[in-house]
């Protein structure tokens, strides 16, 4: 892979700090235009077309700011095409523009399975999650997790001898929660910290399912070993589901809440997990091929897309998301077009690209 100009790598991460441009719509205005340097020349144009008000990119010096940031912490930036960017997380739908990281950048590209669980979690789930990264860090696997408390800090223990990942909802050096200084500065020194957020941004509730997704991403599987119904833990299951991952879920007794979760995703078809073995078996027997990293979506963009399209793909948005390619159907033109015209309409703040082709108001 060529390495990519410093100058298009400070693009793509000032386009990625673009309002309104998400990680759907980074893509697909990479895929458009071939470059980010290219996409920022064009993005007042197309938000002035999509009939929004005007776009403010993030000037020079607040993006410079941010890269002497990571500097003087140590970390280092990966951007999407880089020859680093973890090739999993290249492969998901849409993948994270940018990813800043502290530590050993090569832990990302391992064999990877990440270990999710409760927060205020039982002394018993602690001890399986540590036993479990453990096993798996001696079988040359990777153990990604959120450096949350409970089953997440017992999965990190566990693994900090063998290779260990804790992905952060706020910059990577943002401590949270701040209990956890002293296994973070561990994971820092041996293993590997990464975020999307920003240098110096702090957690804030909206951030973690995005952290989520890329712990999802990140791993060839994730392994929930204690969860209520409604948790972080069975959202990363179920985004690892859609990402093609395998899911495993350690059951547990009726009587403990924090074992529903896990015994809720068996039922719909996760694999048991007691220990190493089912999970060296299941990646033995379900091997699937991986996607090509960084591919970048071909899609023959019009140069042009004419206003009576954008205003019949915009009659047609509902807050329900709709297929991209329904769209098309509903309006016989290519799904190129309407997928321009549809940039065009969120970078305007008048849609919302979601993961999967799908789009909403």
């Amino acid at each position: 892979m060529t390495p990519l100009p410093e100058p298009e790598r400070f693009a793509r991460l000032r386009l990625s700090r673009a309002d309104r441009v998400g990680p759907v719509s980074f893509s697909q205005l990479l895929a458009r235009y071939g470059s980010a340097v290219r996409a920022l020349e064009a993005l007042p144009d197309l938000v002035r077309k999509g009939g929004g008000a005007p776009c403010v990119l993030p000037e020079f010096i607040r993006i410079e700011d941010e890269i002497a940031a990571g500097e003087r912490k140590g970390a280092a930036l990966l951007v999407l095409g880089d020859a680093a960017y973890p090739a999993r997380l290249a492969a998901v739908d849409p993948p994270p523009p940018a990813l800043w990281t502290l530590g050993d950048v090569t832990l990302l590209g391992g064999e990877t399975v990440a270990i999710v669980g409760a927060r205020i979690a039982s002394a018993g789930g602690q001890r399986i999650a540590r036993g479990l990264a453990q096993s798996l860090g001696q079988a040359g696997f990777v153990v990604v997790s959120g450096l949350a408390r409970g089953i997440d800090t017992a999965a990190h223990a566990g693994s900090l001898d063998t290779g260990t990942v804790a992905v952060l909802g706020g910059g990577v050096d943002d401590i949270y929660p701040p209990d956890n200084a002293a296994i973070y500065q561990q994971i820092a020194e041996r293993g590997c910290v990464v975020s999307e957020s920003p240098m110096g941004a702090r957690a804030q509730a909206r951030d973690f399912p995005r952290r989520n997704r890329i712990i999802s991403g990140l791993s060839r599987g994730v392994i929930v070993v204690e969860a209520e119904i409604r948790s972080g833990s069975l959202i990363t299951a179920r985004l690892a589901a859609e990402q093609g991952r395998d899911v495993f879920a350690v059951p547990g007794s009726p009587l403990d809440p924090r074992s529903k979760g896990p015994n809720e995703l068996l039922r719909q078809g996760a694999i048991l997990c007691e220990g190493l073995d089912d999970v060296q078996r299941a990646f033995e027997t379900l091997r699937r091929l991986e996607e090509p990293a960084g591919e970048l979506p071909f899609m023959d963009y019009p140069e042009d897309v004419d206003d009576a399209l954008v205003k019949q793909v915009a009659a047609l948005l509902s807050p329900t998301p709709t297929p991209r390619d329904e769209l098309a159907r509903a309006l016989n033109r290519p799904v190129a077009h309407v997928a321009a015209a549809l940039l065009e309409l969120s970078l305007a703040g008048r849609a919302c690209l979601l993961p999967g082709g799908l789009v909403s108001t």
